[in-house]
């Protein structure tokens, strides 16, 4: 074998690297391949010569490819003419133009990624009135103050809405009383639930699927009605333009928004026969598109307008509600009032949006609400609402762990319809949840759902949280929650209600409110473990949402907690 000789070692390698494409793309490749194989020194050389001599002009290049191979890639073609020149070149300019673009995309695509992952996304989940939307304002209350102070006046006309509403409850409620108008019997639940909780929690045996929880029945009929005054028929007269302002509210807010619920759903709102009379409930699409559009201008909120500055509709009820102070006044203070509400079983305020303690404040004139007013305020909302809240930079927290930028920044936030009629519309929010902060009123171990009143609202919650833990969608989630309504709870149990009543497994334990809410965590936790595809992180809370000052303490907490297990799972802690 002939040895080469004044070429380096490693150029011959890299040259030989460089020939095989050569070879491999030539017309006679496969013969010069084997030639290669068997003489790759006098191969390389040959190479090297014949290149030299097709294109004597290159011989300093090819001289300057024994010690950069590479260099011989970017040779022009042999023979290439300048038409073929311009040709190569403009289609060289072409593709690489296409590859900058590639380029371009790949790196805005890398960009968006790294976006949304920095975004956290939080789902509020609970049944109907179990504080989710209360729990979204005390959100952005805290946390988007500005958008919160520019939309406050607007939420007048809610609170109003409200108002007027437990006025004409009570008003009816005289009515029914006068017309002797037999009160509704809530008979035994038909079996509806296919689940049963743990084994040692039944009670003695019932009907139900699902015998956990134990309903009593309600009186059957007022043997004799309560004798009304004609003071009484006076005051219902007098509040009679109270009507016509609700229609007013009800059109401003979102005309046409009443919305059918009840009467059947499953626990995550799958059909079920409908076994009650349906009810009606007034309830906008959103409260962007109401409190930021002409409710905002009807309302004179301008930013520097005083209420009242407008004229319209809801300066209308503002004047006929101030009117009707004293009557409205009146009518809630009555003894024989309360005593028919009391034998009627309407609570009046353990309801949502009760204001009729504040009458003196709120039905004036020149009433501005507070953010504990707004905070209270009921404004049912139909379908799934989304929130964006940006955290200010170099909070606390980001600073404790060193991240300056504004990863964790952006929140998500999504308020869904709790209803069981509206369930079915959560799962395609499920995908990438960092965490779900569920809400279960505790002080409605004694109440029946609004949609079906054959299933207690307590055992809603506790088959619903079973539903959400096991779901794998949501295995990766951080579970955060709410026992709420611990203020009610409170004041039931002060009143004599016996949880074992409702609840025979809680059994002879303490009938008072730490007790309950442990034996009611424990309950929620024990869930949580068996039901969960995997271990997760958890974090258990009793609240009253209400309550804006401890429920700010408490959403700075769990702000903290969700940031710190986003970026554990970015790889940032």
């Amino acid at each position: 074998m002939t040895l080469v000789t004044n070429v380096p070692l490693f150029a011959l390698h890299d040259s030989a690297r460089s020939d095989t494409a050569i070879l491999r793309s030539s017309t006679t490749g496969v013969a010069d391949l084997e030639h290669f194989l068997r003489y790759p020194e006098t191969s390389i050389r040959q190479q090297l010569d014949n290149r030299t001599q097709v294109q004597p002009d290159t011989q300093v290049t090819m001289k300057a490819s024994e010690n950069d191979p590479f260099a011989l890639f970017t040779l022009p073609p042999a023979g290439e003419t300048p038409a073929d020149k311009s040709a190569r070149e403009r289609r060289e300019a072409e593709e690489k133009r296409i590859s900058d673009r590639i380029d371009e995309e790949l790196k805005a695509e890398k960009a968006a990624m790294k976006k949304q992952k920095a975004i956290v996304k939080v789902l509020l989940l609970g049944q109907s009135e179990s504080g989710k939307s209360t729990t979204l304002k005390n959100f952005r209350m805290k946390y988007a103050r500005a958008a919160w102070k520019a939309e406050r006046l607007s939420w007048r006309a809610v609170i109003q809405l409200n108002l007027i509403r437990s006025i004409i409850t009570i008003v009816e409620t005289l009515q029914a009383e006068m017309d002797g108008e037999p009160i509704r019997v809530l008979s035994v639940p038909r079996p509806l639930i296919t689940h049963t909780l743990q084994e040692g929690d039944l009670a003695p045996p019932r009907q139900s699927v699902d015998s956990e929880f134990l309903d009593l029945e309600v009186e059957a009929a007022v043997s004799t009605p309560i004798q009304l005054t004609d003071t009484h028929q006076l005051l219902k007269r007098r509040l009679g333009p109270l009507r016509r302002v609700e229609a007013d509210l009800k059109r401003r807010l979102g005309a046409g928004s009443e919305e059918v619920v009840g009467g059947g759903g499953g626990v995550l709102g799958e059909d079920q026969p409908a076994l009650v009379r349906r009810t009606k409930e007034f309830g906008v699409r959103g409260w962007k598109h109401v409190l930021e559009g002409p409710l905002a201008a009807l309302n004179g909120n301008t930013g520097n307008d005083r209420p009242g500055s407008k004229e319209g509709a809801v300066d209308d009820a503002t004047e006929v509600i101030a009117e009707c102070r004293q009557d409205m006044r009146a009518l809630w203070a009555d003894p024989t009032v309360q005593e028919v509400l009391k034998r009627r079983r309407i609570r009046m305020e353990d309801s949502a949006g009760f204001f009729l303690n504040d009458l003196e404040r709120i039905a004036t004139r020149h009433y501005e609400p507070t953010d504990d007013d707004v905070v209270r305020s009921r404004l049912r909302t139909l379908g799934i609402q989304e929130y964006k809240i940006e955290f200010e930079q170099g909070s606390n927290f980001l600073g404790s762990v060193g991240l300056n930028g504004n990863f964790g920044q952006e929140w998500n936030i999504y308020d869904v319809g709790g209803a069981r009629t509206a369930r079915n519309a959560w799962l395609p929010y499920f995908e990438g949840v960092n965490a779900i902060i569920f809400l279960a009123p505790i002080s409605c171990f004694d109440e029946r759902l609004l949609e079906d009143p054959n299933v207690n609202r307590l055992e809603d919650s506790l088959l619903l949280w079973r539903a959400i833990c096991s779901s794998k969608i949501l295995a990766k989630s951080t579970m955060i929650l709410f026992l709420n309504k611990c203020d009610l709870l409170k004041k039931k149990l002060r009143n004599g209600a016996q949880v074992n009543k409702f609840l025979p497994s809680y059994g002879n334990r303490p009938n008072d409110t730490p007790n309950v809410v442990k034996y009611l965590k424990d309950k929620f936790k024990d869930i949580l473990r068996q039901q969960s595809p995997e271990p997760r992180v958890s974090y258990f809370y009793p609240t009253s949402v209400t309550d804006t000052k401890a429920t700010a303490t408490t959403l700075k907490t769990v702000r903290d907690s969700i940031l710190r297990e986003h970026l554990k799972n970015a790889d940032f802690v």
